[in-house]
């Protein structure tokens, strides 16, 4: 059974999309479509930006989720048995699979990402990669710091797991990592603590736009960041989506789960190969292939 995974933020690259824009009709004219929807070339720094450049919140979100759904669109065999998505990239699956229109999908993304730029700029927050750490140490330690100012964000695979908070509590929580064994631990180079609950401004932002769009049933389950379990219940899906901002993504259950209902191949849609990686580490004997 073909499992199909979407890239979150953090995948792009300077280029990205133009050999589909140059080679297929259908996706130039939805890259045309979303310059319209957004009100901004986003093509232009798609293809001809800087690293710089793409990495805006504005630009990053919308920009990964346009290269994953347009090349799942224009893709002759997308039959998923089932389909995923890391963080952003969730809205990239249930998008691909039908439960959103592409126009949909994308004003949503594009709002996420302004609401989560706005809530960054509220507060001094950032991440951190703790590398080496069994996911229940990384939460004991999480616990030890009172008030929630840090909190274990995204477990991407064992001993690869993302910490939110304060910039000084992430720095103290760095500390304490690195004494209980930690092989590294690493801040991370973006704008604030996603998947904690400074993100909480930004997913009432986003629960208001979710109430006004209409959702469709999906083509196949989509495990979800918040569930790891395979949903197709339109108003399951909907309240996960909804949590997912302030909840941390819970990947490796996610793979595991999706490999229980009888994956047996996943294949990574949109730009680079971190969830191929990923994936690898949860079980080796998958096999993983991607689409770029």
């Amino acid at each position: 059974m073909k499992a199909y995974v979407f890239p979150g933020q953090g995948a792009q690259y300077p280029g990205m999309g133009k050999e589909l824009f140059d080679n297929h009709d259908d996706a130039r004219i939805l890259f045309q479509k979303a310059n319209e929807i957004l009100g901004f070339d986003i093509t232009d720094i798609m293809f001809n930006g800087t690293d710089e450049d793409l990495r805006q919140t504005r630009v990053t979100q919308p920009a990964v989720f346009l290269h994953s759904v347009i090349l799942a669109m224009t893709l002759p065999d997308f039959r998923p048995a089932m389909v995923a998505g890391h963080s952003l990239g969730e809205f990239s699956a249930l998008t691909a699979a039908g439960g959103l229109t592409f126009e949909d999908g994308l004003k949503l993304v594009s709002l996420r990402a302004e609401a989560m730029q706005k809530a960054c700029e509220e507060q001094e927050t950032t991440m951190a990669a703790i590398l080496g750490l069994d996911d229940q140490t990384v939460i004991r330690v999480c616990n030890e710091f009172p008030g929630g100012i840090v909190t274990a964000a995204n477990f991407n695979c064992p001993g690869q797991i993302v910490i939110s908070g304060s910039v000084e509590g992430i720095g103290r929580a760095c500390e304490r990592m690195l004494e209980e064994g930690a092989k590294r631990a690493l801040p991370l180079s973006v704008g604030g603590a996603f998947h904690s609950p400074y993100m909480a401004s930004a997913k009432k932002a986003l629960d208001e736009a979710i109430a006004a769009t209409e959702f469709r049933k999906p083509i196949c389950p989509i495990f979800q960041n918040v569930s790891t379990v395979g949903e197709v219940e339109l108003s399951t899906i909907v309240s996960n989506l909804s949590s997912q901002l302030v909840s941390p993504v819970l990947w490796t259950n996610t793979i595991i789960n999706m490999v229980a209902a009888g994956a047996t191949e996943f294949i990574e849609v949109g730009p680079g190969k971190a969830l191929q990686g990923m994936i690898k580490k949860v079980d080796r004997t998958i096999e993983v292939s991607g689409i770029s």
